[in-house]
């Protein structure tokens, strides 16, 4: 399997995986199980700026081989000099050298919780409620639904704390009276009525934001749509990355690298700090005409997260629908099929016509 970790089951020496619902490793052979890492130590976040520097320790890196993509451009971490086999993300055939590089370690995870079964489960009912989905794709998605992988997609998440100097206008709303003419019975009258209108006037000031962990998918693989919805994730549950947690699964190097994922969440916390700036200004109306941001204390964690990941084609197209390993949250992507939409639309018509008949009869 592309990018599994393997280790060998003490009692029988097969290999033992990482079972999500027992929570620990079990072997696929004799059912020996094995004790999770301990996970007592504490997930700490590292300084932006000594990356920035490139002052990195030497045991803060790790030297991977990756095997790339050439269909979907998904970099995926391998055991081996040589792969052969189906790109976890868009089904490609891969038969390519396997290329060494330095990454950031992974500082923490989310273990699997949702087993292969349940994700199974989960999908059925999925793809069965899409009722435009063209009914092969059904058939065939539920026959594919068997490539079904468990893959960590790794993530950045950011801490920081932000001082923004804005310029604005608050807009308070009044009622006034307004006279204005109307036909009635043929002749022209005058009437009044009361609107709103804004007052406008100038708006200045400075507001503080502090952030943490906001979250930034690193993977160029799964559309970053898919990846939103899938959210939210249980962050306060994350564990020590440890080897034994990969046992099983396959993982995905980081495509976005650390300065990228950093003006990312930045892209994230503007929206946080114009909220900020609003509430700050008050009234009813808020425009914001500047904002000048300074961030400091930036600090990030490399974080891995689980998915089951199943990619099928259909009529010469991919799709992909992933389900989020911790919540059993389904997204993905599907044609539509025309035919029933189309038959949709005629019956809604017809219905339509028919009222109107028996309303004018």
């Amino acid at each position: 399997m592309l990018g599994a970790k393997q280790f060998p089951c003490g009692v029988c020496g097969a290999d033992v995986v990482w079972d999500p619902e027992l929570g620990s490793q079990r072997c696929a052979n004799c059912g020996a199980t094995v004790e999770a890492p301990s996970s007592r130590s504490v997930v700490r976040e590292q300084d932006f700026a000594t990356w920035a520097r490139a002052a990195v320790q030497a045991d803060q890196l790790q030297e991977v081989l990756v095997v790339h993509c050439a269909d979907c451009g998904g970099e995926t971490t391998f055991r081996e000099n040589v792969v052969a086999g189906r790109c976890a993300f868009c089904a490609s055939p891969i038969a390519a050298q396997a290329v060494s590089r330095k990454l950031i370690k992974p500082a923490a995870l989310l273990p699997f919780r949702v087993g292969r079964e349940q994700a199974l489960e989960r999908f059925g009912s999925w793809i069965r409620s899409r009722w435009f989905a063209p009914s092969a794709l059904k058939r065939l998605a539920v026959a594919d639904s068997g490539q079904l992988r468990g893959v960590y997609i790794p993530f950045w998440t950011y801490d920081a704390a932000a001082t923004t100097a804005y310029t604005g206008e608050r807009g308070d709303d009044y009622q006034t009276t307004e006279t204005y003419t109307t036909q009635e019975n043929g002749r022209t009258v005058t009437r009044t009525r009361m609107v709103t209108r804004t007052r406008w006037s100038h708006a200045s000031g400075t507001v503080e934001n502090t952030f943490d962990d906001v979250l930034v998918c690193a993977s160029g693989s799964i559309p970053e749509p898919i990846v939103r919805r899938l959210e939210p994730w249980d962050l306060e549950a994350v564990v020590p990355y440890a080897d034994e947690y990969l046992a099983g699964f396959e993982s995905e190097s980081y495509q976005v690298d650390l300065g990228a994922g950093l003006e990312a969440a930045k892209d994230i916390m503007r929206g946080e700090i114009h909220q900020t700036i609003c509430a700050d200004i008050g009234g009813d109306h808020q425009r914001v005409s500047s904002a000048d941001t300074a961030y400091r204390d930036i600090s990030f964690k490399h974080l891995l997260l689980p998915l089951w990941l199943c990619v099928y084609r259909f009529r010469d197209r991919l799709f992909r629908f992933v389900v989020n390993a911790r919540t059993g949250e389904v997204q993905g992507e599907r044609p539509w099929s025309w035919i029933k939409i189309s038959c949709l639309v005629l019956l809604v018509a017809a219905a339509a016509l028919a009222i109107v008949y028996i309303q004018r009869r």
